[in-house]
């Protein structure tokens, strides 16, 4: 085969473009710090690369991103039960000193505006909100736990309960004792005069506690279990606490029925209505339905600032003043109940819930019970201003009077120690609830402290998952810039010595030989 110059000329310049493709492919390497700039450099490298770089973005995100997210929710939530934990912790202490028979006047009144505040905080607590997120709420994070201000907006509520609600209430009957005066304590035409002992009276009844007072007056209350139903059209009468008869006591004339107390949210059960509903439990061999519910509708239509939302309890159907009608939680109802869990995304298909929801600790229970312990002391207070305004009229009294004056006292006397009594009895049973309800929270506050725990160990898993494909990234992609630079060094001084060859190859003619 003859070589020509021609040929010798083709094959340099062709290995010299060669070394210059492998130059610039290394110079190329050495400014990006990568091993590839295309799929087409290294098809195996950059496959390898998409699903590194695609773990690497899904670990940074869990990292970097959920897990803290997840841990400041949590936080929150934990600070949140702690301090309701604090909050019942002192209502059991204010029970404590309240169940002393001993209290002077002056003390009552320090538990009585200690409890109050107690009361208006615990709630106040469940409006703690996370990046302006409500973290008690379920999935309605962008409505608070209790109303923020004063709201005229009706809500039929659906309470289901069971016979374990109802409970026996002592009211002791004190007539017309509380509203004597200085002007009316002898007048004859209003039975002031005729207040004695036989005035005042102690009656045992049964009640429902609703979650709410200040009902709707006259609104439609219903109350279903088994197969009864009741309505304010047949047998639930319709009241306030101050009509005329006094409920407490007209309840005895109901056996077959309820009265529904609107101002006190109460609804007072007759003894035969009482014994049905004790006879009606649950039949654990139908899991689908619960034949012990005892189901209460009644009417709300006026809200003041502190007042739970029933619309994370209860199922419920709200209507505006623009005649919106809104339904919530139809489903629990059917017995269909829905845990509304928020999980954060923490890792490779692994989630962790992150929020503790309101029926779980702020129950409607909490607020309720100190309402019926303010009340019980608050009787005690005013009778024992009643017995001091009678002994002041006592000091001047003759005659008729004196001897009026000593009945009265009589009948202050005897209502006072009922009172006294239920009052001691209410706060005994008082710590028994609220320690009820602390249990309640202290588990709150466990299960988020083992979410956190748990989340902790996430955290580190993610921190060295991260690291490990952060590493097999870079040793998939990224070059050794050492070895690198070598090459490129060496690629020059061949592209060089090539260069010279190809010079000297040029060079050389035929006109050389003449």
């Amino acid at each position: 085969m003859r070589i020509t110059n021609k040929i010798m000329q083709r094959n340099n310049l062709s290995n010299i473009n060669t070394n210059k493709v492998y130059q610039d492919k290394l110079s190329t390497q050495m400014s990006t710090q990568k091993k590839v700039s295309r799929p087409s450099d290294d098809p195996v490298v950059s496959i390898r690369a998409l699903r590194l770089r695609s773990n690497v973005t899904e670990v940074t995100q869990y990292y970097s991103k959920n897990i803290p997210d997840a841990e400041s929710w949590l936080d929150v939530t934990e600070d949140a039960l702690k301090n309701l934990t604090e909050i019942i912790t002192n209502m059991i202490t204010q029970c404590t000193k309240a169940s002393n028979g001993d209290l002077k006047s002056a003390d009552r009144q320090i538990i009585l505006e200690q409890l109050k505040a107690l009361g208006d905080e615990v709630y106040s607590t469940g409006d703690a909100d996370y990046a302006g997120r409500y973290v008690f709420t379920g999935y309605r994070t962008d409505t608070s736990l209790s109303f923020d201000k004063e709201y005229n907006t009706k809500y039929e509520i659906t309470e289901q309960l069971d016979n374990s609600s109802i409970t026996q209430l002592t009211k002791v009957n004190t007539g017309k004792l509380l509203d004597i005066t200085a002007n009316n304590y002898n007048d004859q035409n209003q039975d002031y005069k005729d207040i004695t002992e036989n005035s005042v009276s102690s009656i045992d009844v049964y009640r429902i506690r609703l979650a709410y007072d200040d009902c709707k007056e006259g609104g439609n209350v219903k109350i279903k279990f088994g197969t009864t139903e009741l309505s304010t059209a047949d047998t639930i009468r319709a009241t306030t606490s101050t009509a005329n008869p006094d409920p407490y006591t007209d309840i005895k004339k109901y056996p077959n029925g309820a009265i529904y107390v609107a101002d006190t949210g109460e609804l007072l059960i007759g003894k035969d209505l009482y014994n049905q509903m004790m006879a009606c439990k649950d039949d654990p061999a139908t899991s689908d339905k619960n034949e012990g519910e005892i189901q209460i509708t009644y009417e709300k239509d006026h809200w003041v600032k502190g007042d739970l939302r029933p619309e994370h309890y209860f199922a419920c159907t709200s209507t505006d003043a623009d005649g919106k009608v809104t339904d919530y939680n139809k489903s629990y109802l059917d017995g269909k109940s829905e845990k509304q869990v928020i999980e954060y995304d923490v890792g490779f298909n692994q989630t962790i819930q992150v929020n503790s929801t309101a029926d779980e600790c702020f129950q409607h229970g909490i607020g309720r019970t100190v309402d019926d312990l303010v009340q019980a002391m608050q009787d005690v207070v005013d009778l024992e201003n009643v017995k001091t305004k009678i002994e002041g009229l006592q000091e001047t009294a003759t005659g008729t009077d004196a001897e009026t004056l000593t009945k009265q006292m009589e009948a202050v006397e005897k209502a006072l120690t009922l009172a006294k009594d239920k009052c001691q009895k209410m706060f005994e049973s008082g710590i028994t609830t609220f320690q009820g309800y602390l249990d309640d929270a202290n588990l709150c506050v466990t299960n988020c402290g083992t979410r956190s725990s748990k989340l902790e160990l996430i955290d580190n898993r993610m921190k060295s998952q991260k690291t490990t494909f952060e590493t097999l990234k870079s040793e998939n992609e990224d070059i050794d810039v050492t070895e690198t630079a070598i090459d490129l060094k060496s690629a020059e001084m061949t592209y060089e010595a090539a260069l010279m060859a190809t010079g000297k190859v040029m060079q050389t003619t035929l006109l050389n030989f003449i």
